[in-house]
Order: structure tokens, then sequence, then C-alpha cells
């Protein structure tokens, strides 16, 4: 019993685990007669045919499961925690990191950096590979664990410290090549700041990159977020229209240059830039299947494509024509600016088919952290209680699934979704973040 523990929070109905009789509560001690240290290792010990878990109950007594499965079942087991182990928190000092931007009172898990790897498997966080340790790295490569998300800044080591104040972030580049090696599949981030790492650096960054691909799936390029709350950190500044051109213009050279070399455009830019540079969005086909659909490369496309592939399913169905038309419940939407316009847009369409129907779209100014804070996911309940207070909201207003905290009815600035609906004197409904479920919104709407 000196063992490493490890807490099943819960067994799915119907499992492996449910089926051999065991219970949330129950620790995993061993796989195959092993330690389990973290995710790490039960996931790679988990793909073996044969497996003996050696497992303590509530009361601490041993029992030993053996099963036989395909390598990759899965027993249908939640830990308490998710890591098996400690989380990692980031030793840098990035000049361009968000939470150094945020300002003091707010609930204490927002202040958590993590730099954990096994994040990065989990839940696709980027890492920095400083955290890092070489047992850390023999273990993925060991294990083949893919993909790992890597934020590389820059290519050029010394201008990689300085950017991380942290002089071993240029030396810590060199674990990519060992990645290599053992063919791990990776993807990258370059969190791009003013005058810092654009421009020539960043030709340089991405005339280095291409050489791990196709190990290399996919590298972003996004602009820095600055919130208001600067005072005292390194000075950045915020691009601008001309700015964005520029790295648009470079961005694009690449994507031509891999598309013929490789058959990938590879390095993208984030929907940011586009907006920015009062550019159109690129078609679906330069997105190569959205590999970094969550660092917002491609969002507002895939979001307009599904909006309109859904409209013409409508179109050519006049019992849903018919259901859209009949519906004159006034509704208002709720966004932040970098999306406004494409929701808007949709709004628009559905006014032409539905004229005798209010339908209200209003842009959120980022007013707590700043107006150059434009994504809908760091919006507060506040800015929209102080900029919807006495504007017509309908019958229900609808908010984007990601302005809340992930499985939770609760803001950044932990105003409740309850608090909202009473602020407000409306209804209140979220709606998730595609094309499709702006359809749905408009037809199911009562």
């Amino acid at each position: 019993m000196n063992k490493k523990q490890h807490i099943i929070k819960n067994i799915k109905k119907r499992s492996k685990a449910a089926r051999l009789g065991m219970k949330p509560g129950e620790s995993v001690l061993s796989i195959n007669g092993q330690e389990i240290i973290d995710i790490f290792d039960y996931e790679y010990l988990m793909q073996d045919e044969k497996v003996v878990l050696e497992i303590a109950d509530l009361e601490g007594n041993v029992r030993i499961l053996e099963v036989e499965k395909d390598p990759d079942d899965d027993l249908g087991i939640e830990f308490e925690n998710g890591l098996m182990d400690e989380y990692r928190s980031c030793h840098n000092k990035c000049i361009f990191c968000f939470i150094d931007q945020m300002p003091k009172g707010m609930r204490e898990t927002l202040y958590f950096k993590d730099d954990d790897s096994r994040l990065s498997f989990l839940q696709g966080n980027y890492v920095t590979l400083t955290n890092m340790s070489d047992y850390d790295v023999e273990r993925i490569c060991k294990y083949h664990l893919s993909p790992i998300n890597i934020s590389f800044q820059t290519m050029n080591p010394e201008l990689r410290c300085k950017m991380l104040t942290n002089r071993f972030a240029g030396e810590a580049l060199k674990k990519v090549d060992k990645f290599m090696e053992a063919g791990i599949t990776m993807n990258g981030q370059i969190v791009l700041c003013k005058g810092v790492n654009d421009g020539k650096e960043l030709d340089y960054s991405i005339s280095e990159l291409i050489k791990y691909i196709p190990n290399l799936e996919s590298v972003s390029v996004v602009p820095v977020g600055l919130t208001k709350f600067r005072e005292g950190l390194y000075p950045l500044e915020p691009f601008t229209k001309e700015d964005a051109c520029e790295v648009l213009d470079l961005i694009h050279k690449w994507q031509d240059v891999c598309m013929e070399r490789f058959g990938s455009h590879f390095i993208h830019a984030s929907d940011e830039w586009y907006i920015l540079a009062e550019r159109e969005l690129p078609e679906e086909d330069n997105y190569d299947g959205y590999p970094q659909l969550e660092n917002g490369v491609g969002m507002l496309r895939l979001l307009m494509d599904e909006f309109e592939e859904g409209l013409k399913e409508v179109l050519e169905s006049p019992k849903l024509l018919k259901k859209l038309q009949k519906n004159t419940l006034p509704v208002s939407f709720a966004t932040g600016k970098l999306a406004y316009p494409y929701i808007k847009r949709m709004a628009d369409k559905f006014r032409k088919l539905c004229p005798n129907r209010e339908i209200y779209v209003y842009e959120i100014e980022n007013s707590f952290f700043g107006p150059m804070i434009t994504v809908s996911g760091l919006i507060t309940g506040g800015d929209l209680i102080d900029q919807l207070s006495d504007k017509p909201l309908g019958q229900v207003l609808y908010l984007p699934q990601n302005m809340l905290r992930s499985g939770e009815t609760v803001f950044l600035d932990d105003i409740t979704l309850e608090e909202l609906k009473k602020a407000l004197h409306v209804r209140v409904d979220i709606v998730k973040s595609s094309g499709w479920d702006m359809i749905q919104t408009f037809l199911n709407h009562k």
C-alpha cells in the first residue's frame, strides 16, 4: 500500500470496468506489475491485449483483476486527477503572457500557468518544452505519444530566451529534433509580438520549421493578446492594419511554397489577422482540415460554411422554411468584436427570409480586459450587463458557449448565468459555436 494510488472518480456504464465490478473511490495501484506515475504510463500500459490490474478498495484491501481486450479498448475509467499526477506550472516569464495581464481579485484557478506536456496530449494545450526533463522526452519517445503541441514563438534560440525570459529556452528547441527522430507528431504555435519576432524573424522561423514536415503537421501564427493591465510589463504595441497585411503576405508566400513542396499549407494565420487586415477569409481548402481550429484558425470560415449548408437545407425543404417563417418571436445575439460581422451577416440572411421577425445582434466591447481583446471567450458577465441593459433583447438572448467556464454556468468575472438573466430581465440560452447550431437556434426557438 506504499504504492502511488490513483483514485477512480467515475466508471462508465456498460464499460469493461463496470463489468469487472470496479467502483468509484477505488484505486489503481499498478498495471502488469508496473507502478503508474502518471497518464503517460497508464495510456501506454493499457495498450496491451492482456493487462493485470492491482486494485485497492475503500478499506485498503488489494485484489488482482486480469483483463483481455483489444489494444485500443478503453476500460471506461475516469480518474479524480486527469493527469494522475500533480500539475506542473510554468517557470517562464514570457513577455506576452496573458495571465500576467489579468487584474487582481479573480478566482485563483485563472492565475495558474500550466506548462505540462501531459496536458498537451489530454487537452491539446501548447507547451514551451522548457519544463520538460530528459526523462519526459524519453518517455514520450518510448511510448510514442502523439501529437504534442509546441509553443515555438521563434526558432532563433537567443530571441527565444529573451521572449520567454528563460536562459534555457533556446536550448529546449533541441528536443524537437528528438521528437522528429522518434517519429512523434507535432503541431506548433507562434504568438507574434510586434517588433520582436515578426518580419524577418518570422520569415526565418517558418523557414526552419518546414524542415520538420511531415512530423510537424501545422503551425499557427496568432497575434499577442494585449489587455489594459500591462503596467510594469514588457512594452508591446498592438498590430495595425498595415502590419496585418504584411504578416498575411508573408504567410501566404510560405503557404505557396509548402503546397508545392509538401502538398500542405502548413503555416496558418489566425482569423484575427484577416479581420484586422480587412481581407476576406480563405476558402475551406486553405485550412487543410482545420488542424488549428482551437487556436482560432479557420473558426469563422467553418462557422460560415456550416451556416450556408444549413441554410441551403432549409431553403430546399418547404416544411423547414414554413417552420422558420412561422416563428415571429424577436430574439437577440451578443458576441465579441471578432465574430460580430459574421453573426450579423447570418442574422441579415434570416431577416430577408423572415421580414416580420426582429433579430438584434450586439457587439460587446471588452471593457474588462480592454478594447484590444476581441474574442467572445473573454467577455465577462459584467460587460454584458452594462452594455445590454438598455437594449431591446426580444424573447431570448443567445450567447456563445465559450463565454462560460467549461461545463459550468459562470463567466470569467464569477457572475453566474442566473444573475445575468435577472439583471437583464430576459431568458438567456447558450448556443454552441457552429453554423449548424445557429440554424437550429432560429428554427426551434419558442
